[in-house]
């Protein structure tokens, strides 16, 4: 079934394709860089979880463990992972003690009155059958106790349902602000489909867990008032029938010892099969481009079967143990009607006595063969509390300091937004150095283009001033502040980039446009879209300003995407702008539209123009030219095509790559 169904999503999705190949391939690229400068605001609801985790992908991991490693390792040889797991759940649970004593309250009302219906048919049978009594009175008696049991049973299924979901939303808000809150560098190594998996399918194991908990600890307080009445009212025959509890308690040890490495590789294969089904429909263009349905589908049928043979092996398991946990308790049933039916028959027992006896031990039977299933959810929950904590237990590398400093406050009669890179130097895990003394000096209000070849450094450039990374030495500082002393939401608030292929979410044009205030008012919006020269496109469509677009934004045109990602960072009124090649995926021949809105936003603003086109660099008033990590020359676009070879060699490769781009396509 998986199968088929993803067959369908490859073959029926993403039909019409980019006009260029090779544009659909950079998309494909960029997309999990688009929502980093995003994703830091902590302006994500929930309903944009897997846009959040699946597209924040950038260029570095300084701290934390890829989840392809995590997912690897064993963590039934790493006790104290499974020890942080259950403090988790701990910490999670204590705030809900209050809700969960009354759960515990209601579970004892209904042990109570559960416990109390076989002794009163014993009394009925005894007292109102053989001695001729009134069968009314301990029939209401009886239906009293049942209708007690029936009640307090709905109120004790619905607090442990109403707990454990309390428990599931606080576990995955948690994981989805630390998720956020995490350096880009994790997301560049953490697949999507694995923390998808924490966020949805482990948590939901927990929460089938934690349900089990109130349930369990009244079926516990039952099965205790059982054994103390069996113990009391006949000692031979309660230790016949408990006699086969050690056992049990025995194969429910070996069961959980088993069961535990079993569910949590389950679990792993389930995650990876996750992440395959998401690179293919988030990539759909790329797979369709190059007819790679069939090489997506081996993938997933290889993970489908993986998961079929983890799962068969955990069903074995449980084959050979839940029916020796079920069989047990019935062996003591069936001594006690062997034993004492002979009782009965010699008058050491009445048939009430009996009756009320053998009830007892069948309402043993489910509380301890619900003790089974609950040690099952148990090492289900355990497997995924450890995938889960071990995204929380990752530090992430760029923090809010200890004592932040505030930016000068931005008036109308002075320019804000002096950027300043000084021997800043820095390298990706890799190893590989991208900046090496890199000197820059922007004054508020100045625009500059940074240009450079291909892996030049130049989109670094935006992330260090951003703190998706920090450098290894020197610093970068705004409005004289060092960007490491500044809050992260203040700095990027300070900060808007417009990516080469912008993310738009699957919402309204205004809602896009106000992404980085949504209480934007309306006038504010179409202001924004007029400058940005979209406002006139944007009435044009079906429901105007309400109109909702598809998923990323594609029922736009490249050109209509990157104008309304302009109006947005009008919208953010930024100090610093950066145009991070936002000209480069569209078509030349609408360049001069997207241009033109570039100059209207740039005008009185610090604006990096990290770009290659000439017409785009010649929207700067300088323009710095990066080689081999650092700047080598720096003047207006005229001075530098005049005085430097290798600016000219610079874009004259550039526009070698366009023209063979073209005759290519």
């Amino acid at each position: 079934m998986r199968g088929r169904l993803f067959g369908e999503l490859l073959a029926n999705e993403g039909d019409v394709l980019q006009a260029q190949l090779a544009g659909a391939l950079g998309q494909a690229q960029l997309q999990r860089r688009l929502v980093a400068v995003e994703s830091q605001r902590g302006l994500f609801g929930e309903a944009v979880l897997c846009h959040a985790i699946s597209i924040a992908k950038g260029c570095d991991a300084n701290v934390g463990v890829p989840l392809t490693a995590m997912s690897a390792t064993d963590p039934h040889d790493d006790l104290s992972a499974g020890r942080r797991g259950w403090r988790l759940l701990g910490e999670t649970l204590r705030e809900q003690r209050r809700g969960l004593a009354i759960g515990v309250a209601v579970g004892v009302v209904w042990a109570v009155a559960k416990i109390s219906v076989p002794s009163l048919f014993r009394l009925g049978i005894d007292r109102g059958v053989e001695r001729n009594g009134s069968l009314l009175f301990w029939t209401l008696l009886i239906t009293a106790a049942g209708l007690v049991t029936g009640i307090f049973t709905a109120f004790r299924r619905w607090i442990a349902f109403r707990e454990s979901r309390s428990t599931e939303t606080t576990l995955r808000e948690r994981l989805f602000t630390h998720l956020q809150g995490l350096h880009i560098g994790y997301h560049d190594v953490a697949q999507t489909g694995q923390l998808m998996s924490r966020a949805s399918s482990d948590l939901g194991l927990v929460q089938a867990f934690v349900v089990m908990i109130p349930l369990t600890l009244s079926n516990v307080m039952q099965i205790l008032g059982v054994v103390v009445i069996l113990a009391f009212s006949q000692p031979m025959l309660a230790l016949v029938a408990l006699l086969p509890l050690p056992f049990v308690n025995l194969l429910a040890r070996r069961f959980s010892n088993a069961i535990h490495p079993a569910v949590l590789a389950v679990q792993a294969e389930q995650a990876e099969l996750a992440n395959v089904v998401e690179e293919s429909v988030s990539g759909i263009r790329v797979v369709k481009g190059f007819g790679a349905e069939g090489a997506q589908m081996a993938k997933l049928r290889k993970e489908a079967d993986d998961i079929r043979a983890v799962s068969l092996g955990a069903a074995k398991i449980r084959s050979r143990f839940l029916p020796g946990i079920d069989l047990l308790p019935s062996l003591g049933l069936i001594a006690v009607l062997a034993l004492g039916g002979h009782r009965v028959i010699d008058g050491r027992m009445t048939v009430g006595e009996l009756v009320a006896f053998n009830s007892y031990l069948i309402m043993l039977i489910w509380p301890l063969r619900n003790i089974g299933m609950t040690i099952a959810f148990g090492q289900r929950a355990a497997a995924a509390l450890i995938r889960v904590n071990e995204v929380l237990a990752t530090e992430p590398a760029v923090a809010d300091p200890p004592k932040p400093q505030r930016l000068p406050e931005r008036s109308s009669s002075a320019f804000t937004g002096a950027v300043r890179f000084a021997d800043v130097h820095f390298a990706y895990p890799n190893g590989t150095d991208v900046l090496l003394g890199f000197d820059l000096d922007v004054r508020p209000g100045e625009s500059i283009a940074i240009v450079g070849a291909t892996a030049s450094g130049k989109s670094t450039v935006a992330r260090l001033l951003l703190r998706f990374y920090d450098a290894q030495q020197g610093s970068v500082s705004l409005d004289g502040i060092d960007v490491r002393s500044l809050r992260l939401a203040d700095l990027r608030k300070s900060v808007a980039v417009v990516f080469e292929d912008t993310l738009l979410f699957n919402d309204s044009v205004a809602a896009n446009i106000a992404f980085a205030d949504p209480n934007t008012p309306q006038d504010r919006i179409e202001e924004a879209a007029r400058l940005a020269g979209a406002h006139d496109f944007i009435l044009e469509l079906p429901d105007g300003y309400d109109t909702v677009l598809g998923e990323r934004g594609y029922s736009l045109s490249g050109g209509q995407r990157q104008r309304v990602a302009i109006a947005r960072a009008i919208v953010a009124d930024p100090r610093v702008l950066v145009l991070d090649d936002a000209t480069s995926a569209v078509d030349p021949s609408k360049e001069h539209e997207i241009r033109a809105a570039m100059a209207t936003v740039m005008r009185g603003r610090t604006t990096l123009v990290i770009a290659h086109r000439p017409a785009t660099i010649a929207l700067a008033e300088r323009v710095a030219l990066l080689d081999e990590g650092r700047v080598v020359a720096f003047g207006t676009h005229e001075e530098l095509l005049r005085t430097s070879p290798r600016y000219a060699d610079v874009l004259a490769a550039q526009e070698r790559r366009e023209t063979e781009m073209k005759a290519a396509n």
